[in-house]
């Protein structure tokens, strides 16, 4: 699978380039378009607990739609929920994603979720994240433009939860609130939670955060002023 990035940062759109009979996996109602002769199948990958699992606690999609190119080949273009970029990753082994930025895959790479311990609370869902495995394309979205940090052995930085997408294996992510003091210091701050993210590895991030979104359309509503 070759894939093509259209239209980054603001509005991306990934074109899944597929030779004759191969197969993508695409997080359900993500396709846009795609070439003639391309065939859909809906599937609960890995069977039943598995998908649930990846739907309730790591935020995709129970079913995963796949797609498999004719005999000449195809494309499947995908585009994320939210305006933002997208991008490829090649994964050899594992790689971890936050909640909601799986957009598609290659056939040769397996999904599940796993717990990533009160230490380490990626996403901002109680620490449940996508653990990506095997050897193929991994396509990820993000809200807003993407950022690359390469982080060496021992070094770290400090995200705001809400703006970590993904990272290489390898990497360690604690979290704490953002100021000293406790709940009080945090509201004032306007920060709350933040992890601590050290190396060896590969870090992206988001220019934007879903939850500030998702707040401030809840102030904007007029069922909230009621």
């Amino acid at each position: 699978m070759r894939v093509d990035v259209r239209h980054s940062p603001s509005f991306a759109v990934a074109r899944l380039n597929l030779a004759g009979g191969e197969k993508v996996r695409v997080e359900s109602g993500a396709m846009s378009a795609h070439s003639t002769g391309v065939a859909l199948e809906a599937k609960m990958q890995g069977g039943l607990m598995k998908s649930l699992k990846r739907s309730v606690l790591g935020g995709e999609s129970l079913f995963v739609s796949n797609y498999t190119a004719p005999g000449e080949g195809g494309w499947v273009d995908v585009a994320p929920r939210l305006p933002g970029d997208a991008y490829a990753i090649e994964v050899s082994g594992t790689y971890i994603v936050t909640r909601g930025s799986f957009l598609a895959s290659s056939d040769g790479l397996e999904l599940d979720t796993k717990w990533g311990g009160f230490g380490n609370l990626a996403g901002g869902e109680g620490g449940f994240l996508i653990h990506i495995t095997g050897t193929g394309t991994l396509v990820c979205s993000c809200y807003g433009a993407r950022d690359v940090v390469t982080l060496a052995a021992g070094e770290s930085i400090t995200v705001d939860s809400g703006h970590l997408v993904s990272y290489t294996e390898g990497i360690t992510v604690a979290a704490r609130r953002a100021a000293a003091g406790g709940i009080v210091q945090s509201a004032k701050s306007g920060e709350n939670l933040v992890y601590d993210i050290t190396g060896p590895g590969e870090v992206v991030t988001q220019s934007r955060n879903p939850q500030e979104l998702v707040t401030w359309l809840t102030a904007a509503l007029p069922f909230s002023r009621t």
